[in-house]
């Protein structure tokens, strides 16, 4: 199984929507991620088998030199074979040849071994508030 990873790869909507329903356990909505990112973002992660858009991370930043991991997300099927590191690693690669200098994410508890030992994260203290 041949995964390839594109820095700001090209995407159709539709398939980020599916993949994102899937991974966030919703339904299927009608985002457009080409405009939101290509608006927001420093950059974004595309994972292919075959052509087929199996992966997906989003890295927002701060126009400066904070970078921030949202929606990391695998098809069901591949997950815990490689591809969500895989991911991170690209992302890592982007904001750092963009000169940023920290990378952030938050996640659930259950994803603290991905984050903390295949990714390479280190745990710090952080707030939020829900709105």
């Amino acid at each position: 199984m041949a995964i390839t990873y594109e820095w700001r790869g090209d995407f159709e909507n539709t398939a980020v929507n599916a993949l994102h329903a899937e991974g966030f356990d919703h339904r299927v909505l009608d985002i457009d991620w080409s405009a939101q990112v290509h608006r927001h973002s420093l950059g974004w992660v595309c994972a292919r088998r075959d052509g087929e858009l199996v992966g997906f991370v989003n890295v927002a930043w701060d126009g400066g030199v904070h970078a921030f991991i949202l929606d990391t997300v695998v098809r069901g099927d591949l997950r815990r074979s490689g591809i969500g590191a895989g991911l991170v690693a690209a992302a890592v690669s982007g904001a750092r040849a963009a000169q940023c200098e920290w990378l952030h994410v938050d996640f659930d508890d259950h994803l603290q071994p991905f984050y903390f030992d295949a990714c390479g994260f280190k745990p710090t203290n952080a707030g939020l508030i829900a709105l």
